[in-house]
């Protein structure tokens, strides 16, 4: 769905204070900024006549994040004791959620968490909510923004449809739906990228609502080189996954043009069949019944 106007949200302000919603928070080494971040949402959520929790996943902080977090009584910890990743934290912390609706946000600074009753007012019509960093105020890595254009791009072709923010780590969702995703789920930071593809394909209603995004405090845990492999890696396979007659069908479509190129060559010009030749046909042949195959499978398959 298209990024919802300022009118939508209004008249939907009132479904919020009805919402039961647990709040997700994956924090490692966010001395800097967690405790801010927790008086911030505990503010914004009872402004908003929210029922809700907070829990904080402890990645395996190694600074004095956890000494911090031991000392809250407004919030369910959860604690793991190595560092296990993005993804692992969400997952864990989503596993103990009680409540219908999840939301996820950082400890970093980074999301303007005072919008987080926005996206839980529009969840009560979707599946998915996603605060889109496509706001009046956005500071953003360019060296990251290049990469991302084409691979987003990819994203939307696979899934048929915009997608304005592939990996907003600020989104609200129905806790039954995610729930039915954590096995396939990633451990990275490539978890929202995953749900977000997971979701599109298999037609759940998703929102972007317009956000800002700012500097984070604290360092960087993203390694651009690095992360970017694994976002190719990880959109090939959720392709692979949800939609394969989008990956497999063009380079199945490739290799039939080689053979009908080849073929002319080897009529006109070399007078006789090649190898070359009979190698692409059975390649195009093999890869087209190979996804058919996937296709047939994906859809007889009701896991979600």
């Amino acid at each position: 769905m298209g990024e919802q106007n300022a009118e939508t949200v209004e008249s939907m302000t009132a479904d919020s204070e009805t919402a039961a919603v647990s709040v997700v928070i994956p924090v490692f080494n966010e001395e800097d900024g967690v405790e801010q971040t927790l008086n911030e949402l505990h503010q914004v959520l009872r402004q908003a006549h929210c029922i809700y929790e907070i829990v904080v996943v402890d990645d395996g902080s190694r600074d004095r994040t956890a000494d911090i977090l031991s000392t809250r009584i407004d919030i369910q910890l959860i604690q793991h004791r190595r560092n296990r990743g993005y993804g692992a934290a969400l997952k864990s912390g989503i596993a103990h959620a009680k409540y219908p609706l999840v939301a996820i946000t950082d400890a970093d600074g980074t999301y303007p968490n005072d919008r987080l009753s926005e996206l839980i007012a529009l969840a009560q019509e979707a599946d998915m909510v996603v605060g889109a960093r496509t706001g009046a105020n956005v500071t953003y890595s360019k060296l990251r923004s290049v990469p991302k254009f084409f691979l987003v791009a990819f994203a939307q072709w696979i899934a048929q449809q915009p997608i304005p923010d592939i990996n907003s780590g600020m989104r609200v969702f129905r806790t039954g739906v995610v729930k039915k995703f954590l096995g396939i789920l990633p451990d990275t930071f490539s978890f929202t990228t995953t749900i977000t593809l997971a979701m599109l394909t298999n037609n759940y209603v998703v929102y972007y609502h317009p956000i800002d995004y700012f500097h984070r405090k604290g360092r960087s845990k993203i390694k651009p080189i690095r992360d970017t492999l694994r976002f190719v890696q990880l959109i090939l396979r959720t392709g692979v996954y949800f939609a394969p007659l989008r990956i497999f069908l063009p380079i199945a479509g490739f290799f039939f043009g080689g053979f009908g190129v080849s073929l002319v060559i080897d009529i006109f010009i070399q007078q006789d069949i090649t190898d070359t030749t009979l190698l692409m046909f059975v390649t195009a042949i093999q890869i087209t019944i190979f996804a058919l195959l996937a296709d047939m499978i994906d859809k007889r398959t009701t896991r979600f």
